[in-house]
Formats: structure tokens, C-alpha cells, sequence
């Protein structure tokens, strides 16, 4: 496996609209998301879309069996692989809490998202997702999904007051754990 290196916020790459996935179930597919998963981990992400690492195709990982030591108090997210992903929201209410990028490491952010959402797509072997959640779960979905739209979370804070560095904001999260 490759720990591939993530590409920081002022990239052109990361402002792309991201292709669709055409190839389901190749070896290069199952390598590409091998990799994710390794270079996910290896900085403590809850998530990392392929942009990130420079691939420009609509594909998104999050998720996992263990708790994340940037997010110690989330409740855990089902490891997923999704592929030309879809998001709908379910209802108007939105939410506002703290997120960081592995994309603009040292910083945190107030960002507000849809409170529910059902989102579908395409696991690794093209076989249709179609998932309904809330909470932590639907936050994690719709920041990845934006890297496949030239998103940042930086480009969705209302409100700057509620932006600053991680150190200062969240002492209590050691840097070697975050971004």
C-alpha cells in the first residue's frame, strides 16, 4: 500500500469538479481505495475524498471501526466506499459544529450542514448504496462530497469568529493527532 500525500488548500486540483467513476471492481480501483484507506489512517482522518490526493474522480471513504482521535467524542461512522455519490437533504433544518480538513491542516471551523440526508451511489464493485442519516454521519458524508465539487469547508463558515486554529480552539487534542 502507498501513503499518498494530500494536497493542502491553494492547490488548483482541489477546486475541480471531480469525473465520474465509469469502472467498477478493477485492480486499479481496489488499489486506489487500499490506499486511501492507508493514507486516511495514517493521519487520523474520518474521511478522504480522491481529490485530496490529487485523482480526479468521485470517489469518497469515510468511516471507521475505531474511534478517531481528532473527533474523540463522535459517535463512529460505518467504514465506507462511495462512488459517484448523491446527496439529498431531508428537510430544511441544518446544524452548525467544528470541522477540520485533512486539506487545511491546523484549523477548525463552525460549518453548517444539513441536520438529515439520504445519500446514494456506488460501493468499489458498482453494487447501489442508499443510506438515510443524521448527525455526525450525515456532516462526514457532506464534507467529503464537496471535495468532488471544488469544495472546502473554509468556502461554507458563516460565521469567522468561529474559525481558528485547532491548537487554540481545542487544546485538549494533542497536534500529533490532528491535522
Amino acid at each position: 500500500m502507498t501513503i499518498h500525500t494530500i494536497l493542502k488548500m491553494g492547490d488548483p486540483r482541489l477546486l475541480r469538479v471531480a469525473q465520474p467513476v465509469t469502472a467498477f471492481d478493477t485492480d486499479e480501483l481496489h488499489q486506489l481505495v487500499r490506499d486511501m484507506f492507508e493514507t486516511m489512517a495514517s493521519v487520523n482522518g474520518a474521511g478522504l475524498a480522491a481529490p485530496q490526493i490529487g485523482v480526479d474522480l468521485q470517489l469518497v471513504i469515510f468511516g471507521s471501526n475505531d474511534r478517531n482521535p481528532r473527533y474523540p467524542d463522535r459517535p463512529l461512522v460505518p467504514p465506507t466506499v462511495l462512488l459517484n455519490p448523491v446527496i439529498t437533504p431531508l428537510g430544511a433544518d441544518e446544524e452548525e459544529d467544528w470541522e477540520g480538513c485533512l486539506s487545511v491542516p491546523g484549523l477548525r471551523g463552525k460549518v453548517p450542514r444539513w441536520s438529515r440526508i439520504r445519500y446514494t451511489g456506488f460501493d468499489l464493485y458498482g453494487d447501489p448504496i442508499d443510506r438515510t442519516v443524521d448527525g455526525f454521519h450525515a456532516r462526514v458524508v457532506q464534507h467529503e462530497c464537496d471535495h468532488l465539487i471544488g469544495q472546502l469547508y473554509p468556502m461554507r463558515v458563516r460565521d469567522f469568529t468561529q474559525f481558528g486554529f485547532t491548537e487554540v480552539l481545542f487544546p485538549e487534542i494533542s497536534a500529533n493527532e490532528d491535522d
